[in-house]
């Protein structure tokens, strides 16, 4: 954990660094900030994929079914650069208005919180149905450190903002939630716990490819929390609604613990 929340720290700091102190508005380029985060979400999954403590290495949880494993083989290095690479991503295209990543990121920690402990604790783990990982139950208190430190830099961080994330905070943190995700095998479920940092995303992606094929935007602006600024919905309308619907899919993925 500490490797992933460093290491994606370090890229986002070089990329601060480059636009507010040597005044660069692109900051690190493009392919080797996006290449460094790929190299080290490698060595992550490469080592996860070769521990021989690890009963179930390469295997992928489907969430709502009960003992549903997907054995990924080699593939599960690959999956997991996508899943922190993605992850770390997400986080620092939703930093675009105060309080919004920071908050998400917040109630992400509770639900990864709630999945960590229940997986390292035998008869919570066996009664309801989930992959029993007995080192994990530990990362606990990583999720709750985590948590923590969100709510003292939401203090802060809230409409209207004195202090800033940067990349050095969005892709640190998104880092960390992914890597969190792949250690505890749940990252489907994390899909659902970000959902706001996956329709985020995807909003980027849809815009570009539409304006790329069509000269035409499908959003007024992406990603889409601007889309509804734009609208004219006031700036903290939009976190605060972000905020309630990022609460019902945490609410929602931890349904998946029964629900199997």
């Amino acid at each position: 954990m500490l490797v992933a929340i460093i290491g994606y720290g370090l890229i986002g700091l070089i990329d601060d660094y480059l636009k507010s102190v040597k005044k660069d508005p692109q900051g690190m380029k493009g392919w080797y900030k996006f290449g460094a985060q790929i190299v080290l979400a490698l060595i992550i999954g490469f080592l996860f994929y070769h521990d021989p403590q690890d009963p179930y290495v390469a295997m992928l949880s489907i969430p709502f079914f009960k003992s549903w494993l997907i054995d990924l083989g080699w593939f599960y290095i690959p999956f997991s650069i996508l899943v922190i690479v993605g992850s770390s991503n997400a986080v620092n295209l939703t930093d675009g208005i105060d309080g919004l990543a920071i908050g998400l990121v917040g109630i992400a920690c509770l639900a990864n919180g709630a999945f960590v402990y229940i997986s390292g604790h035998a008869g919570f783990s066996q009664y309801l149905h989930i992959l029993h990982l007995p080192r994990i139950g530990e990362l606990t208190v990583f999720c709750g450190a985590m948590f923590g430190a969100a709510l003292g830099f939401l203090w802060y961080n809230s409409y209207p903002a004195e202090v800033f994330m940067g990349d050095v905070g969005s892709l640190g943190l998104g880092g960390a939630l992914g890597t969190l995700a792949v250690i505890s095998k749940q990252e489907i479920v994390l899909a659902v716990v970000g959902g706001i940092f996956v329709i985020e995303t995807f909003s980027v992606m849809i815009q570009v490819v539409s304006f790329k094929l069509t000269g035409k935007r499908v959003f007024k602006m992406a990603p889409i929390h601007h889309h509804f600024e734009v609208k004219g919905w006031p700036e903290p309308k939009v976190i605060v609604r972000f905020w309630i619907v990022g609460i019902i899919l945490a609410l929602l993925s931890l349904t998946t613990l029964k629900v199997r």
